[in-house]
């Protein structure tokens, strides 16, 4: 590329453009709009090294950026013009900074002298997300002076940077620019100002030669862990698990497993993670840990000393009011800087990795710890592993021999159907709760992905398709009013490139609500909470063009799973009962541990 120098803002914005293409920058999600003009011409030009797409609607469009930038790893930039359109993406700036995802927003505004005089389309846009961006400031307005370029390469350069470190997540800049916004030469300025000047003496490599790509930096080595010796003395240990969707989830799995091996602790692990899908290497998964908990009797006699956290917390509440319960010495394995205990028990973080624990692991220390600790399994550690076994079997069993359409065999079903390293997004609500429920370990290294970070139905398809883009055929799980909420995010599909099967429970309103106090009364339950809608789906997908099928049994579902399509987007329909499931869980989700202990 060059820099375009047909006026002052294709300058401003080429500049910009060429310095994040080379930090490493590789999707741009670009939202219709005038004053953002500069940076979609600038932006589209740097094609094919950087994709730009194109959607509608903000609020979807900087939720598919959120999933490009969980599946790739790498900040996604969103654009949009002046005005209520960057409020869009208040949503997923929240979920960007929850769920510690790099994203880059980009709202252009007019000049200071066009607001606050009822000029059109003008809103206040400084600090539009409150405190949630990692960081955020208003651009200088466009100027070829050479040291107001570089100035704008520098902040192009911070901000990649504060989008990854130390904690990644979303930063915003708010770009004013003055007319001319189209890329119309003005042949009046060129022989008036130093655009001319610049035109002939720019020099593009030299003025880029010191960019190269940055990642988040590493965190240093620990060598003598002084948690070490409490852990060793243990044999009532845990390793808990939690909800992650790491970018090499195999050393992710294999860092919890050489841990759980070294101490042999039993490891609780979340649906909403990969442990359970890579179960080859883990013998020591307990996967049904919410039912086991649900014996009062057996929960007593499996109180730990010792509760290792990784990363956040499972959803599960018999887990968390268990752990309040035990006031067990709890340490967080988490690199951020963020406070991971919304128990607030006897707690100590550990700034650091799993990965990196797992490196010191084999190591002199790890080294000691196994030297140390005992050859044989603990009573405490075999008696997880029986009622596991126990559990399990029974929840396998009981959802073989379940004909109906219950929602939360679905869970079940994809956890052993879909093909090896499938992604799959998986909407909050109910869904998460079935996965933690029935996710069944496998070695079929399924990715899962989630927006857990403030766990709303917003950008849900949206995400689930920033997810899929150029990326392996991929599947969602979701509920009929979580692909309500966010119909929108159909537009995307003439954008699309990739495969999306959408699992859809339909209900007709919201399930998880039926699993509270408030279902007992009604009015006003169903319209104020449950909130059918009573929506033909064939006709909703009929009028995006997108592929529809009604599933009429479980052998039906299985049949559409496994192989995935290559191209294009579908909806696979489940239909059943919300207040029969709910039944179904208030009757057997207590009785899968009754007679243990």
């Amino acid at each position: 590329m060059t820099i375009d120098f047909r006026n002052i803002n294709t300058v401003w914005a080429s500049i910009a453009a060429e310095t994040l293409k080379r930090l490493g920058l590789t999707c741009v999600v670009i939202c219709p709009g005038s004053r953002s003009t500069p940076l979609a011409v600038a932006f589209a030009q740097q094609s094919p090294d950087i994709q730009a797409i194109s959607i509608l609607d903000e609020r979807s469009a900087a939720f598919f950026a959120l999933g490009q930038a969980k599946a790739t790893g790498r900040p996604t930039v969103v654009v949009c013009t002046s005005g209520t359109a960057g409020a869009n993406f208040y949503p997923a700036v929240i979920e960007a900074k929850e769920s510690r995802i790099p994203l880059l927003l980009f709202t252009t505004d007019r000049p200071a002298e066009l607001r606050d005089c009822h000029s059109g389309q003008t809103i206040d846009q400084l600090k539009l997300y409150g405190n949630y961006p990692n960081w955020q400031t208003e651009l200088a307005i466009p100027s070829v002076e050479i040291g107001m370029l570089a100035y704008l390469r520098q902040m192009m350069i911070h901000a990649w940077e504060r989008s990854q470190t130390s904690v990644p997540g979303p930063v915003h800049l708010n770009f004013p620019f003055r007319d001319p916004l189209a890329p119309i030469p003005n042949v009046e300025m060129l022989q008036t100002t130093s655009l001319q000047l610049l035109q002939s003496e720019f020099d593009l490599e030299d003025f880029f030669s010191h960019i190269t790509t940055i990642t988040a930096s590493a965190h240093v080595p620990i060598s003598s862990p002084p948690f070490l010796e409490e852990w060793l003395k243990s044999d009532r240990g845990i390793i808990i698990a939690g909800v992650a969707q790491p970018q090499r989830p195999q050393e992710y799995c294999s860092a919890i497993a050489q841990l759980s091996k070294t101490l042999k602790f039993p490891v609780l692990a979340e649906g909403l993670s990969p442990v359970r899908n890579y179960a080859d290497r883990n013998p020591h998964i307990i996967s049904t840990y919410d039912l086991i908990l649900r014996n009062q009797e057996l929960a007593k006699q499996l109180t730990p000393d010792v509760v290792i956290q990784i990363g956040e917390l499972p959803t599960s509440k018999e887990l968390r009011n268990w752990l309040t319960s035990t006031q067990a010495r709890r340490w967080i394995i988490d690199p951020s800087d963020q406070n991971l205990d919304p128990l607030h028990g006897r707690t100590t973080h550990l700034r650091i990795s799993i990965e990196e624990l797992g490196r010191w692991g084999d190591g002199e220390a790890g080294e000691a710890m196994t030297s140390s600790s005992s050859s044989s399994s603990s009573s405490y550690l075999q008696l997880w592993c029986a009622v596991e076994a126990k559990v399990r079997a029974d929840v396998d069993q009981t959802l073989t021999t379940t004909e109906e359409l219950f929602e939360g065999k679905a869970a079940w079903l994809l956890s052993q159907t879909l093909p090896p390293k499938t992604p799959i997004f998986i909407a909050n609500s109910m869904p998460v709760r079935d996965v933690e429920f029935f996710w069944k370990p496998s070695h079929s290294e399924v990715h899962p992905f989630f927006n857990r970070g403030a766990n709303g139905i917003d950008g849900t398809l949206s995400t689930a398709l920033g997810i899929a883009h150029r990326h392996q055929s991929s599947v969602m799980l979701t509920g009929d009013l979580a692909l309500l909420h966010d119909t929108n995010g159909f537009l995307i599909r003439n954008k699309f490139v990739g495969h999306l099967t959408i699992v859809l429970i339909n209900n007709n309103g919201g399930g998880i609500f039926e699993m509270l106090p408030i279902s007992k009364f009604d009015p006003p339950f169903e319209e104020f909470f449950a909130t059918p809608q009573d929506i033909d789906f064939a006709q909703l997908c009929a009028t995006y063009g997108v592929e529809h099928e009604l599933m009429t049994s479980w052998k039906h579902l299985v049949s559409r799973l496994n192989p995935l399509p290559t191209q294009g987007i579908r909806v696979l329909e489940l239909r059943t009962n919300r207040k029969a499931d709910a039944k179904w869980r208030r009757e057997n989700l207590g009785k899968f541990s009754v007679g243990l202990g």
